[in-house]
């Protein structure tokens, strides 16, 4: 059974991957691009499955997930090429997320905190 990877697995696999051309990662203003394009296509998609906008019988048929999985990839890409630690990011944001909001929203008896 493969393990779960970590946020830093993936920062490591991506790296790996991008680390093999010598082109590299791209400047930060063309990964912005691309994270826009990538969330794009998830907003698209997401549109498809819970709006009212069908798809075109022309349209691939991909999912929210590979989208997710895009704009996973380009988010690491750009975290990478900024020396982000992506697992330190998220801490910081949790935490930010039970200090400042923690009164924000009702609560479910017996949850949280």
């Amino acid at each position: 059974m493969q393990k779960d990877k970590t946020l830093k697995d993936i920062q490591q696999e991506v790296d790996q991957y991008i680390g093999q051309f010598k082109e590299g990662y791209f400047s930060p203003l063309s990964m912005m691009a691309r994270m826009t394009e990538e969330l794009g296509e998830l907003a698209r998609e997401v549109n498809h499955h819970y709006g009212e906008k069908l798809k075109k019988t022309t349209e691939d048929e991909s999912t929210i997930e590979e989208e997710l999985g895009d704009l996973l990839f380009v988010i690491t890409c750009f975290a990478n090429q900024q020396n982000i630690s992506l697992e330190k990011a998220h801490t910081r944001v949790m935490t930010k997320f039970k200090t400042r909001d923690k009164d924000r929203w009702t609560r479910i008896e017996g949850k949280g905190q």
